[in-house]
C-alpha cells in the first residue's frame, strides 16, 4: 500500500467511499448522503502540505480509501494537533488494512510537525475504537449522548495519542 495526495479528481470516489458509511449510523454523523460538491470546501481545505488528504492505493494502484488529516480547533496554538479519520472502501474493511494504514499515516504525520492525533469515534463504533486502541491512543473525552442517530443517542469518544515529543 502506499499513499498518495489527493487531486480534485478523486473526490468522487472520496465522496462514494465517505457514503458507503451513512446508513450503517457508526462512522458519521451524516444522516444522509452528502454531495461531491457539498465536499469542495473540506476538500481545499487539505491544499496545504500539513494537512494532507491522502488517497491509500494497492500495490495494483486500486484505490484502498482515504485518510483525512485536518486542524482540530482552528486556532494557531493547536497547530500541532489534528484530526485524523480513515475510510475503507466497503470491499476491503475487515481484512487488517486499518492497522497498516493508521501506522503509515501515523508516521507520515511525525514529518508534518504534527505532535497529537486525535480521533473522533462514537462509542457504539467498537472496530474503530479497537483499531485506534491497537496503535496507543487512548480515551480523552466522552461526550455523552451527543448525537441522535435515527432517534436513538450516541455518545462520542475522542482518542489522543501523541506522536511527537
Amino acid at each position: 500500500m502506499h499513499f498518495r495526495i489527493a487531486t480534485i479528481q478523486d473526490l468522487p470516489t472520496i465522496v462514494a467511499i465517505y457514503n458507503t458509511t451513512v446508513a450503517g449510523r457508526m462512522v458519521t454523523a451524516d444522516t444522509e448522503p452528502v454531495s461531491v460538491e457539498s465536499r469542495v470546501k473540506w476538500f481545499d481545505a487539505h491544499a496545504t502540505a500539513d494537512r494532507p488528504l491522502w488517497m491509500v492505493e494497492d500495490e495494483d494502484s486500486a484505490i484502498v480509501g482515504w485518510v483525512s488529516i485536518q486542524s482540530f480547533y482552528g486556532r494557531p496554538a493547536y497547530h500541532g494537533t489534528t484530526e485524523i479519520s480513515i475510510y475503507l472502501d466497503p470491499e476491503y474493511r475487515g481484512k487488517g488494512l486499518g492497522k497498516k494504514i493508521l501506522q503509515q499515516a501515523i508516521d507520515e504525520c511525525r514529518t508534518l510537525g504534527i505532535k497529537t492525533l486525535l480521533g473522533f469515534i462514537f462509542a457504539h463504533n467498537e472496530p474503530s475504537l479497537k483499531l485506534f486502541r491497537h496503535a496507543g491512543f487512548t480515551d480523552w473525552a466522552l461526550f455523552p449522548d451527543i448525537a441522535v442517530l435515527d432517534g436513538v443517542e450516541r455518545s462520542l469518544i475522542i482518542l489522543g495519542k501523541r506522536i511527537a515529543q
